[in-house]
């Protein structure tokens, strides 16, 4: 079965067009199956008093300023949308809120994604699961029994679903990553189960497919020295094309688990065995 590998621009553009069609770029030429991006109301998502709060960034001194420069509106996701076709790849964004999956629902992207924070956010995962798209849940910070929970909606709406295993921190280290999980969600939940990685390389995403992971996520960046909160915990072109590489081969290596003996072997069984 093929792995389904995203990259996550996620807030990594850093509010520029032009950067986002770049990583657009890298993740195509990586042979990525789809890039996502993340969709917030900014007035929905935050407090007035957290974002009149100081911050130092390119757009200004206060969080507003700094989460309105991160921002894509219609005009972008417009353009992001016909660029992606032009590119033969596919697109699809976190929402952080309900108005935000209302306006994704214009582009009629083929996935949805439920972002690790938004777990508990009852109303947003009734939302999302209404439209019955194919939505990847990520786990990270959650409980079994808040996993049960938006678990238990997206079964009432009938909708496809996919856990995402995933620790979220930003970069998580390598010994933190518990890739066992992977099955125990499998087993628990009776579904397809990801892998949303934050950590540094290659490597831990790799070991996830062998683990089981039917899909990988990671957020990718031209140079993890840029501007930006989420710049350290991704992955650079060269990095992505590595890993995608690696998940392909280790697909093959995986096999198909049944015992079958190969021409190869059959030649060499006559002979040693006559």
């Amino acid at each position: 079965m093929k792995t389904i590998i995203t990259a996550e621009i996620g807030i990594n553009h850093n509010g520029d067009l032009a950067l986002a069609k770049k990583l657009i770029d890298v993740a195509v030429e990586a042979g990525c199956d789809a890039v996502k991006f993340q969709k917030r109301t900014i007035n929905k998502v935050y407090t007035q008093e957290y974002l009149n709060q100081p911050r130092e960034s390119p757009w200004g001194t206060t969080q507003r300023a700094q989460k309105e420069g991160l921002e894509f509106g219609k005009e972008e996701y417009t353009e992001i949308d016909r660029y992606c076709r032009e590119k033969g790849i596919e697109w699809f964004a976190s929402a952080w809120d309900v108005d935000s999956q209302i306006f994704l629902r214009q582009f009629d992207c083929k996935y949805n994604k439920v972002a690790s924070a938004m777990l508990t956010n009852d109303e947003l995962l009734t939302e999302i699961a209404k439209e019955r798209k194919y939505t990847f849940i990520a786990t990270g910070m959650s409980t079994y029994e808040e996993i049960d929970h938006a678990v238990e909606i997206f079964r009432v709406h009938d909708c496809p679903f996919e856990l995402m295993h995933c620790n979220s921190t930003y970069p998580m280290p390598v010994e933190d990553a518990n890739l066992r999980l992977i099955s125990k969600l499998a087993e628990r939940y009776r579904c397809r189960v990801g892998y949303s990685g934050h950590e540094a390389g290659v490597f831990v995403s790799t070991c996830a497919v062998a683990a089981g992971a039917t899909s990988i996520e990671r957020h990718v960046t031209l140079d993890k020295t840029m501007y930006g909160s989420d710049q350290k915990a991704s992955i650079e072109p060269e990095e992505l094309r590595d890993l995608v590489r690696n998940i392909r081969a280790v697909e093959v290596v995986m096999g198909t688990g049944e015992k079958v003996l190969t021409e190869a072997e059959q030649a060499v069984k006559k002979k040693l065995r006559g």
